[in-house]
């Protein structure tokens, strides 16, 4: 007997060995009625505020209580959400109005609408210049904004689809071009491309997203890859394997993992930081397919997922070889994914 109860022992030991705990999970679902389609939501963990996208309205979910607190209405088909909490203003960029909606973000009234370029995306404000920059698809320029007037600055030509942005604060602004495959470092003071950076071999880059402190980029593609890219030289330094259909990326200071959000697997890649050029994968979290946009509330180290269930894809055209299934109406919620 005691010969068994020392094999199992040991068995039991190797197991724990070979599967290590799992760091994370689904811990809440925030539903939320309507139909349509969604992209970026953005954590403001300053104010404790999460702004969801959702077909022509934006959620606002309080952080820490995960509730509902009220809607920004009377929109097009919106993209994205920046704030600048110094100015109580948050900017929205409407992709089918060719704008960008400037709110108040005490009470989320509108304050103005701004004439963009053509189908505005990604958008980002940039404390360095004080200026948001709103990275649009179609026209494949940015429109550059003043943050306190809403008066435009400029317009920036990419060369490209521009996908997702970050600023680091300190004179640089950073986007992935997706059909280039690059990342362009744009001067937000001069409104100047100062700098094209090759992704290889990541393709097709979707979410960017960076650490400031060792000052290297995270994008992920469409290859199932996550490169690092030095800020400062634009050196890939690594490459991790991720999940199918990457859209968005988290690097969380607090516990030096980076995030990949796998819309077609329903997964969350976690990637562990070794040091700034070395990283391995820690767990892949399950969540739900079509949970592909992300953000990070930086003081919970919480992540927040947009999903909902799909029905069938239309059929495919020589237009669009890869039809997105329709939504079902109101089957709209967010996953939160939590630390254990």
């Amino acid at each position: 007997m005691r010969s068994l109860r020392f094999v199992l022992l040991f068995a039991t030991i190797a197991i724990s060995v070979a599967s290590p705990a799992q760091q994370y999970k689904v811990t809440n679902s925030i539903s939320s009625a309507g139909e349509g389609g969604w992209d970026y939501s953005f954590a403001d963990s300053i104010a404790r505020k999460l702004y969801v996208t959702h077909g022509s309205e934006v959620l606002v979910i309080d952080l820490d209580s995960e509730k509902s607190v009220g809607k920004i209405t009377g929109l097009n088909r919106i993209h994205g959400v920046a704030i600048a909490d110094d100015l109580h203003r948050g900017f929205i960029s409407d992709g089918a109005a060719n704008e960008v909606v400037v709110f108040d973000t005490s009470t989320n009234s509108e304050i103005q609408k701004v004439k963009a370029g053509t189908n505005p995306d990604g958008i980002v404000f940039d404390p360095f210049s004080k200026r948001v920059f709103a990275f649009n698809g179609r026209s494949q320029d940015a429109t550059v904004i003043d943050a306190a007037t809403g008066k435009v600055a400029g317009t920036i030509g990419l060369g490209g689809k521009p996908e997702f942005p970050v600023s680091d604060g300190k004179g640089n602004l950073y986007v992935n071009i997706e059909d280039k495959s690059e990342i362009a470092r744009i001067n937000p003071a001069s409104m100047q491309v100062e700098a094209r950076w090759p992704l290889a071999p990541c393709e097709e880059p979707s979410g960017l997203a960076m650490d400031t402190a060792n000052r290297r980029l995270f994008a992920v593609c469409s290859n199932q890859k996550m490169a690092v890219v030095n800020a400062d030289t634009g050196k890939v330094v690594a490459t991790v394997g991720i999940g199918n259909g990457p859209d968005a990326t988290s690097f969380d200071a607090g516990k030096g993992l980076v995030f990949s959000s796998n819309g077609q697997d329903g997964t969350i890649t976690v990637v562990k930081q070794e040091s700034p050029d070395k990283y391995s994968v820690l767990e892949t979290v399950p969540t739900e397919k079509s949970a592909r946009t992300m953000t990070l509330d930086s003081k919970t180290h919480r992540l927040f997922l947009s999903a909902a269930k799909l029905g069938p894809p239309p059929a495919a055209t020589a237009a669009n070889p890869h039809p997105w299934p329709k939504v079902v109406p109101d089957s709209f919620h967010v996953l939160v994914v939590s630390p254990l």
